[in-house]
Formats: C-alpha cells, sequence, structure tokens
C-alpha cells in the first residue's frame, strides 16, 4: 500500500520443503501516484520488476537461487505483490480517464486491454507447447508434458486448444495471465464504483474474498476434475483492494501505515511467520507451531488467497513503506534501473520469462543441474530479460519522438 510520500514490499516447491508443501501452495506465476520528479512512482515498477525476476526464479525446478525469493522467508511471495501493484496501477490510469474521457470510453480502452493480454495469452500458449512438444519429441521424454500439464494437449490437441481459448486449461507457470485478464475485463464496474463509492466497494470486496475461500467457489479448469489455481474469486481482492489504494485509500491509511504499534506489530507478524516456514525444512524448528494452532492455520492456501497470506502482505506493505519514501535518490540509480525497466514492461517480461524458465529446467535435467549450472542460468535469464526491457523502452521512447515530430509538423503547417 502506498502514500503520497512513501511503496509496499514486493510461485513450484522449494527444495527441501516437504514439509511445508502439503501446508501452502506455492505455484507462482500480466505509474502511480505522481509523486517523485518525472511524475512517475518509481517503486512500483521497482516492485514489479522484482516481483517479475522472482516468478522466473520460482518457475526454475530445483534451483538454489530460487531460496533467495521472498516465498521461502513468509507466508505470501511475488504474486500478491504483482496483482495489488496491477490494480493500484490500473485504477490510477484509468481512474483520471474517466474524469477526462467519460465512463463508456473509459471502460472501451480497459476492455482493449484486457483483448491484448488474452491475445498475448494465446500467443504464449501456442509457444509454450510448441516448445514443449519439441522438447518431448527430441529427446523422447513424454515426462516433460506430464510435468508441465501438457499431456491434454498431446493427446487431444483440438480440445485442449478450444480450452485454452475460454481460459480453462493453462500448461505450467501460466496461470497468472488468465488471471490478470478476468480482474481486468471485469474491471470496468468495479472501478466506476471505487469512484463513487470506494469503502464500499471493498467491503464488497472482502466479502466475496471470504466467501470463496469459506465455500471454496472457483470457476472450473481443464480437465473437468481440476479448478483454477488463482480463484479470481478470492484473488479479485488484491487487485480491488490495489485500485482502492490508488485511488485514495492510501492517503487515508496514511495515519495507520506511520504508526509505531502497526510497525511493530507488523515485524512481528513477519518474524513469526518467518520461523513458520523454516519450520517446514529446518527439524529443530519442526514443533514450533502447536497442532491445536496448526488445524486453525492449515493448509495456508494460494489458491484462494488464505487470510495469513494477506496479512503478511499487509505487513510487508507497512514496513517497506517505513523504509522506502517515494523520493527516495536510490530509486534513481543505475544500479535499480534495471529492475524498474522489467517492471515497466512487465507483459513482455512476464511472457519472456515463461520461456526461458522452461528452456532452463531443460539445460538442468538433460546437461547438468550442478550449482554453478543453477546460478548461471539464473543470472543469464535475468539479464536476458533485462535486455529485453531495455529494447522495448529504447523502442518506446523512439516511437514517441517520431509521433511528437510528426505532431509538431502538424502544428507548423497549419
Amino acid at each position: 500500500m502506498l502514500t503520497r510520500t512513501t511503496t509496499p514490499a514486493p510461485a513450484g516447491r522449494s527444495p527441501g520443503a516437504n514439509r511445508g508443501a502439503d501446508r501452502v501452495d506455492t505455484k507462482g506465476a500480466p505509474a502511480a501516484r505522481p509523486a517523485a520528479p518525472s511524475g512517475r512512482d518509481l517503486r512500483l515498477d521497482l516492485f514489479r520488476g522484482l516481483a517479475l525476476w522472482f516468478i522466473f526464479l520460482n518457475h526454475i525446478p530445483n534451483n538454489v537461487a530460487n531460496w533467495i525469493t521472498n516465498r521461502n522467508f513468509g507466508f505470501s511471495d511475488a504474486t500478491e505483490i504483482f496483482v495489488f501493484i496491477s490494480g493500484y496501477t490500473a485504477a490510477m490510469v484509468y481512474g483520471r480517464q474517466i474524469d477526462t474521457a467519460g465512463v463508456m470510453v473509459t471502460s472501451a480502452r480497459i476492455l482493449r486491454r484486457a483483448w491484448q493480454l488474452y491475445v498475448a495469452f494465446i500467443f504464449l500458449f501456442v509457444i509454450y507447447l510448441a516448445e514443449i512438444s519439441y522438447v518431448v519429441g527430441s529427446f523422447s521424454n513424454p515426462l516433460y508434458a506430464e510435468e508441465m500439464g501438457a499431456l491434454q494437449f498431446l493427446a487431444e490437441p483440438d480440445v485442449a486448444l478450444i480450452q485454452a481459448m475460454l481460459l480453462k486449461f493453462r500448461p505450467v507457470n501460466m496461470d497468472v495471465l488468465p488471471l490478470y485478464i478476468v480482474l481486468l475485463a471485469t474491471f470496468p464496474p468495479i472501478l466506476w464504483a471505487l469512484k463513487k463509492k470506494p469503502d464500499l466497494t471493498l467491503a464488497a470486496s472482502i466479502l466475496l474474498w471470504g466467501i470463496a475461500g469459506f465455500t471454496g467457489f472457483n470457476l472450473p479448469a481443464y480437465p473437468d476434475d481440476r479448478m483454477w489455481f488463482f480463484n479470481p474469486f478470492a484473488w479479485q481482492l488484491m487487485f480491488v483492494f490495489g485500485g482502492w489504494c490508488g485511488l485514495g485509500g492510501s492517503d487515508r491509511l496514511g495515519g495507520l501505515v506511520h504508526s509505531r504499534l502497526v510497525l511493530l506489530l507488523s515485524a512481528a507478524y513477519l518474524l513469526v511467520s518467518l520461523l513458520v516456514v523454516i519450520s517446514w525444512w529446518w527439524s529443530p524448528l519442526e514443533g514450533i507451531v502447536p497442532d491445536a494452532i496448526g488445524a486453525i492455520i492449515y493448509p495456508i492456501s494460494k489458491t484462494d488467497l488464505s487470510p495469513l497470506r494477506v496479512l503478511h502482505f499487509l505487513a510487508l506493505a507497512v514496513v517497506i513503506v517505513r523504509l522506502i519514501p517515494v523520493d527516495l535518490p536510490a530509486l534513481r540509480s543505475p544500479i535499480l534501473k534495471p529492475m524498474i525497466l522489467c517492471g515497466q514492461n512487465s507483459l513482455e517480461v512476464f511472457c519472456f520469462g515463461v520461456f526461458l524458465s522452461f528452456a532452463a529446467h531443460f539445460v538442468l535435467n538433460e546437461i547438468t543441474g550442478v550449482l554453478w549450472m543453477q546460478l548461471l542460468l539464473s543470472v543469464s535469464g535475468i539479464a536476458l530479460m533485462v535486455a529485453l526491457s531495455f529494447l522495448l523502452s529504447w523502442y518506446g521512447r523512439v516511437e514517441r519522438e517520431i509521433a511528437a515530430r510528426k505532431l509538431a509538423g502538424r502544428r507548423g503547417s497549419s
């Protein structure tokens, strides 16, 4: 959650996390309030870029580098921050457009963006399945198809393709994008409600989240015995809460966020969650959670966005808000620029990261999985994602300059 003066902090099974694997679902995953001198809150881009790096690392199984990601230090992970920031920026951008262009035009622009995301998902699905199918055929290893959730496509590609177009069939690592498509496609009436009755809209979102978590109400997936990994009726809470904060809610929370008591409680909760997560793989802490409490808090569902995950995200947000003000000079340092640029080109970087994570998984399985190779592939993948973001940013800047010159020329001739 962000305030005018200060951002929030920022999925695969952790090595050795056998004890916690049945308790927390950990599968992973695609312009804020003007405050910085450039008019753009770089903290949003920074943490969205960091979330993309973490998602990429978490998508590579048996990779020591993913131990640095935040999923290993608490109940929430990169998905919460990604969805929250998406809602925050969508509300900021389209909320201003409602004031200038009206509800109908703004709604059409939101739906056009949702369509662009849908096209990107279909393109990613086809290329990703082609990559998996090629590896399965070339190396005669059908285990890749099973591991990556592509068996249905190889068995009945016509049906699987239709189900993918309906957002019901998604291979491993592709769940975040359909969630974002649904959240954005349903955002026009929510945005209107946030503009008119923000607190009532947030309360309705919390109610829907509670009902989804209590009843398990979810959308069906393919094959028929599956449901959506990210339950949109639950995860809409992070998106709507982000939108609520982006339209002024964070200002109203300013006093609470900057309370010393809230900061101490947040830090204490982060410490407790860290100890609980460590207890899943470190035997000396194995009994730290009493059975009576474990029966209440487990499973810490990622699918239905467990309350413990939400509280962990909020606690992390409070701490980071206090540590990183919006005008922090380090936000404009060259060291953080690669991460910020990745956050500014999140859709393309996310899709590219899906390809790279499977390629890294293949290399670790078929060539060598030694430590130095794990680190090399992790660093190389992030470097390629950064290179793509620099290329996209350069191209966008060139396009804007050309458009500006054309506009100046038309004005001059008139």
